[in-house]
Formats: structure tokens, sequence, C-alpha cells
């Protein structure tokens, strides 16, 4: 009983987030315990109770949501808040969000209390460790930084695939989030491990704040929800840009493009005001119309600006109208900047695997076609191959595999050092199809293309 126990908790912390029914499951919380959501600023008390489901009933209406923050949202008539940290255990004394953490606690101490306990087991403690520290850190005001390629490394994983909805409920289940979204900028931008904003109502919406670029806590009654968005935020590294004040000098400006190599600058009056931009065009415009110009003169007023987060197919029209956009972060900095060469660097580099990927897949099966018939690797398949249009790169695998097969082909080369080589460039494959949001690296794109010189080389021999 105690193993099946010990498992339970471990895939309660490493498999989803945490809910309001694990802590009734874990006898954490009582069927009825009365919550109370306090808004001490403008004098407003919301209650509910728990029901034996492990749903937040509020009160008096009697509507039910599985999430706190759904529960909370709605009963204060609020844009975004994160239930965990809103919603008091009156009884107990504390918040939710402690409660959650017990759980936790008490998941990892079983874990470490079996004597046959895996490997996984003490990854998950370790990570759990990582993030307690992180949590602690930023209850003090003093969060950690990492760049997102750090933060990932936590996990054990170099870019943002398969794992990035396991990082997020493991950072939800700590009452943490990452501010820029990691989700939202590049490997190299440098994000803060904070706690969401206690609270954002409607009137924070008339007008944007910089409450209005934090992160918030995520309705984990949608918790599913799918985000493979290309922001463009992944575009630039948020790091600052390059700047002219509009009193300063155009030799100042031009210096600065020189040394730079840069086509355009920032006009800034502060972090947060962006005056506009000067381009060579508009100094070469400036100079001809009155020969001492300054940066004043030359500023080009019809500049875009757009937040990090904002989904860079949204941005393309004003790219092509205007070459480039700034880009503001999590706080509103002007902190970066897109251009249309970022655009077609980025889009290569999305697109160039995925053209090697459909080279080899095809040059595969021109090879298998012209040397065997369908029915002499059927048998291979485990599965009825009417064509060999429908063979995929593990059916080449299974083919070339074996003996029989590889010396029908005739080429001098050894089958399992290439046989172990077409596996590699299947996981690279698998990851090229599937749409992740960071570059494949280059030494993979580089076995892509070597696959495909040595293809190349011996299909005359097929």
């Amino acid at each position: 009983m105690a193993d099946e126990a010990g498992g339970r908790s471990m895939h309660l912390i490493g498999g989803r987030r945490v809910r309001v029914s694990d802590l009734v499951d874990a006898d954490l919380i009582k069927r009825g315990e009365r919550l109370r959501f306090t808004r001490s600023r403008i004098g407003a008390t919301y209650d509910a109770t728990v029901t034996g489901e492990g749903r937040i009933r509020l009160e008096p209406d009697g509507e039910e949501f599985r999430s706190p923050s759904r529960a909370a949202m709605v009963a204060a008539g609020m844009r975004a808040v994160d239930g965990w940290h809103a919603w008091q255990v009156v009884d107990q004394d504390r918040i939710l969000d402690a409660v959650r953490q017990e759980l936790l606690d008490r998941a990892i101490s079983t874990a470490a209390a079996a004597v046959n306990r895996q490997n996984e087991d003490l990854e998950r403690q370790r990570i759990h460790a990582r993030l307690r520290a992180a949590r602690s850190h930023a209850d003090e005001r003093n969060p950690e930084r990492f760049s997102v390629r750090e933060l990932l490394a936590l996990w054990g994983v170099t870019e943002r695939g398969d794992q990035v909805s396991q990082i997020e409920t493991d950072l939800a289940n700590h009452g943490l989030v990452t501010s820029p979204s990691f989700r939202a900028v590049t490997l190299d931008t440098v994000v803060t491990l904070t706690t969401p904003p206690d609270e954002m109502d409607e009137s924070a919406a008339a007008g944007r704040t910089e409450m209005d670029n934090l992160p918030t806590a995520e309705d984990d009654e949608g918790e599913d929800d799918l985000n493979v968005r290309l922001t463009v935020g992944n575009l630039s590294p948020l790091s600052g840009v390059e700047s002219v004040g509009p009193n300063s000098t155009l030799e100042e400006a031009i210096t600065k493009m020189l040394l730079n190599d840069y086509s355009q600058l920032a006009v800034l009056s502060g972090p947060r005001t962006l005056r506009g931009a000067v381009t060579w065009r508009s100094i070469a415009e400036a100079i001809h119309r009155k020969p001492g110009a300054s940066v004043a003169d030359a500023i080009d007023s019809r500049v875009e600006d757009v937040p990090y987060d904002r989904d860079l197919f949204e941005v393309l029209p004003m790219l092509q109208q205007r070459d480039f956009v700034f880009v503001r972060n999590e706080t509103n900095v002007v902190a970066g900047i897109v251009t249309t060469a970022d655009v077609a660097r980025r889009y290569g580099e999305l697109a160039t695997p995925y053209f090697q990927v459909g080279e080899l897949d095809q040059t595969l099966r021109w090879i298998l076609g012209r040397s065997f018939d369908v029915e002499s690797i059927r048998p291979y398949c485990n599965r009825q191959v009417e064509s060999f249009d429908q063979l995929t790169i593990g059916d080449y695998q299974r083919v070339l595999e074996n003996n029989n097969a590889w010396e029908q082909l005739g080429w001098p080369l050894d089958r399992s050092v290439f046989i172990g080589r077409l596996n590699t460039i299947r996981d690279i494959r698998n990851k090229v199809m599937h749409f992740h949001p960071d570059p494949i690296q280059e030494d993979a794109v580089e076995k892509l293309r070597q696959f495909n010189r040595l293809l190349h080389q011996y299909r005359g021999l097929a």
C-alpha cells in the first residue's frame, strides 16, 4: 500500500498540476472546508467551500470550479488572479498554496523513504528542491534569474520541445512563473523566476501599464490549452537596443550605425518612451533639407512597437511595410528590435532541416523502389504496405537492418554504422516534424546534409 501511495505521489508531482481534489484525497483539506478571498484594498470578501470531489463552491450562488484561479476570477469579477494565493483556508489560517506545498513535500518524502526508488524519483526530488529554493527567493523579493537555456537545463533539456508542458506544470505547482514568459523569447533571453501578481482587475485594462505586461497565473481549468506560437520575442533577446536621444547629433547617430552595421536606431526619451527612429534614408532626407540637421530633424515617427509575446505572423505586414519593429519587454521597456533580415534568417533555420528531411525521405524511397519490390519488403514493415509511398523512415530502417536486403543493395559501406546514423536521423526528423519552436542545432542540420550527400553518392549503385 505504501508503494502504491509513493508511486501515486510521484506521478502527481511529475505528471500534471496539483488540483484541490489531490489535497482532499491526501486529507490535507476536508470536505466542507471554508475558503475566503479577501481584497483588503477595496474591502471586499468572497467565501467558498470545498466539495468532496475537490471542487470550489462559491457562496451564495453555489457555482463550482475545479480551478482555484477560475473560482477567484468569477467570484471577484476579475480578469486574472492566482487563486492558489488568493484563497485562504479559514480554519487552517494559511493560503491554499501552502497546503499545495505541503502535499509536494509529503510526496517527495514518501518517495525518498522508499527502498527501491527509481532514478526518475531522484530527478524529481532534485527539481522539487531546486524550485522550492527558487520559490523561497521569490517570496523574499530576491527572485532568481536564468537564461532560458539555463532554465531548461534544470530539466536536463536543451530546447523547448515535448517537455515544455512538464516544465510549466512544475513551475505552476510551486507557484512560480517566468517573467518574461520563457516560451515567447529566445533561448539566451534572461528570465526571472517569480510569483504571479496578486491582483489584476478591470481597472488596469483601461491603459497599458506595467501590470498589464507582468505574467499572470494560468487558469488551470484549461491547463491543456495548446500553445505553439512563434512570437516576436522568439527572434529578439530583449537585451536592449542601441539608441540616441532626440537632442543627439547626427554624427553620434551615424557613428553608432556604422560601428554596429545598423540600418536604423531607436530614438528614446527614456527606456519606455519611443520617439521614433533614425534610418539612413531619414538622415539623408534631413541633411538634404537642412545641412546642419540634428537627430530631431531626422526622426521618423512612423515606427511600430509591439509587445514581446505578440504573434510573429500578426507582425509580418508591419515588417513588410517598415522593414523593422521595436519590441517591448514584460515591463514595457523598449528592449529589442526585429527586422526583415531576422525573420528571413529564422524561417531559414526552420525550413532548412525540413527540406533536408524531405530530400532524404524521397531519396531513400527512390533507392528502395529501384532495388526491391513491395512484396519483398512488406515482411519487414510489420504492417500492410501497398506502395513505396507509404513507407516511413522507420520502415526504411527496418528494411536496411536486414542483412539480406543490405547485401542486395551492394553498397561498400558498414551496415551497422549506416543504420546507427539513420536512427539518429529518425530522431532529428521527429523533432523537425513536431515543429518545435527552437531551431534544430547546427550539428543536426549538418548530419542531415552529410547523409543526403552519402545517399546521392551511392544511389547510382541501386
